[in-house]
């Protein structure tokens, strides 16, 4: 019995959480974004937002790819005929990573539109995401029980991984 003293409850199905999936593929997504956004440097040349926001959305493909893919790979059973099926349901999951990168994504082309310049849509989107991050930490802190003030310094400790990027990007600049 799992909810018998000193036993351990059993570990949650292959995909079974759902909003823990949407929770983690928010924050890696957005911080994949942001990391992205702060590595667009064009010093050598003239800026190609468009471009750019192609290679994010790209990029985000493969890791979503590859995290779905990983996971299918992790939980693997030796009794398994098949993982074709199961492989591209955990692949499919990954689906808040892609959209948490759209801000991102729509800053560039709104540079590409001509809207502001390729450092201008870097800024947004590294302020979109890191408050964002808030966001991600807040709700993640509300699902799992937490109060308001507990749930807003984790949206601040969320935050800080958004100022770490934001920092990186002025001082490598």
């Amino acid at each position: 019995m799992p909810d018998s003293p000193g036993v351990p409850a059993p570990p949650p199905g292959r995909r079974d959480e759902p909003l823990q999936r949407l929770l983690f593929g928010g924050v890696y997504g957005t911080v994949l974004a942001s990391g992205l956004a702060a590595a667009l440097d064009h010093n050598n040349g003239r800026p190609d937002p468009g471009y750019d926001a192609v290679w994010v959305l790209v990029t985000a493909l493969a890791s979503a790819a590859a995290h779905g893919y990983a996971h299918a790979i992790a939980h693997r059973t030796a009794g398994e005929a098949t993982v074709t099926a199961g492989t591209a349901r955990s692949v499919l999951t990954e689906w808040p990573l892609l959209a948490a990168v759209l801000p991102t994504v729509a800053a560039l082309l709104g540079a590409y539109a001509g809207w502001w310049g390729e450092s201008g849509a870097i800024n947004v989107a590294l302020t979109i995401n890191t408050v964002a991050l808030f966001g991600w930490g807040l709700w993640a802190a509300r699902v799992a029980g937490r109060r308001w003030p507990a749930a807003c310094r984790a949206g601040g400790v969320d935050v800080l991984l958004g100022l770490f990027i934001v920092a990186a990007n002025v001082l490598s600049k």
